[in-house]
């Protein structure tokens, strides 16, 4: 086992507040602060893979204001090959939710030149969901 010095590894961070997704479309989550990028493959919300290999990938979304009249929203993982999704089901909720943290996680194959990047879809209610800079996305090549 060994580490190279530009073995590709990056956090980014919103660098502000994304307010008010948009209702029933895809919205990227902007990242616009790179706390560290190990090969330079991270820019404009997007990772590049500069060689072929497996890459753990996870995102942690910290929303403010929930709207409880949302059907569910989708936190995804978009890569070259596939998408990895997680649902947040809020019709149980009796109100809206000033504060919440969902994560995603996946161990994904990529090829060199492939992309990934961090959606949001909003199913439903009103456009009033914020992306706090307590989000963060990462990446790592693991084998």
């Amino acid at each position: 086992i060994i580490t190279k010095p530009l073995q590709p590894a990056f956090q980014a961070r919103p660098a502000s507040t994304q307010e008010n997704l948009a209702v029933n479309s895809h919205t990227t989550i902007a990242f616009g602060t790179e706390v560290f990028d190990v090969n330079s493959d991270f820019a404009s919300n997007t990772f590049t893979a500069p060689v072929t290999g497996k890459y753990m990938l996870t995102a942690s979304i910290y929303f403010n204001n929930l709207d409880i009249s949302s059907n569910y929203y989708i936190i995804q993982l978009v890569t070259s090959n596939r998408n990895y999704d997680k649902l947040v089901d809020t019709s149980s909720r009796d109100e809206d939710e000033t504060y919440s943290t969902y994560s995603i996680s996946a161990l994904a194959d990529m090829d060199a030149s492939d992309t990934v990047y961090v959606n949001i879809f909003v199913s439903a209610g009103a456009a009033q969901a914020d992306i706090s800079t307590g989000s963060f996305f990462t990446g790592i090549l693991v084998a």
